[in-house]
């Protein structure tokens, strides 16, 4: 079997692809043709698809008149300190909110948004 080369001006000769490359190519496009749903359109119909997001859930919380501690986000959403601490400080910056951190006598961190 014989190979040819296509070239663009400028650029380095390059082979053309053989049958078998073409064939997979083929088979490939009709897997993702027969695909089902995406994730997002599975998502929206399974029960779990009518939960806020953690977003809106956590600012809710901020929102109380208590406030909401950094172990009680870390629960709700299962983020890591620093990034509960980094999507504070970008509700502050970027959501407009003022955000109040306050620490207790036994050192835990609480936030909640000033009225």
């Amino acid at each position: 079997m014989s190979t040819t080369t296509i070239e663009a001006p400028g650029s380095k000769p390059t082979k053309a692809p053989t049958a078998a490359k073409q064939a997979k190519r083929a088979r490939k496009g009709a897997k993702k043709r027969g695909r089902a749903k995406s994730k997002k359109a599975t998502a929206a119909s399974t029960p779990s698809g009518d939960r806020s997001s953690k977003k809106a859930e956590v600012i809710a919380l901020l929102r109380r008149a208590k406030g909401v501690s950094l172990p009680e986000i870390q629960k709700l959403t299962g983020w890591q300190k620093h990034t509960v601490r980094g999507f504070v400080s970008l509700l502050g910056s970027k959501a407009g909110l003022k955000i109040i951190s306050t620490r207790d006598d036994a050192g835990e961190r609480t936030y909640r948004v000033a009225k």
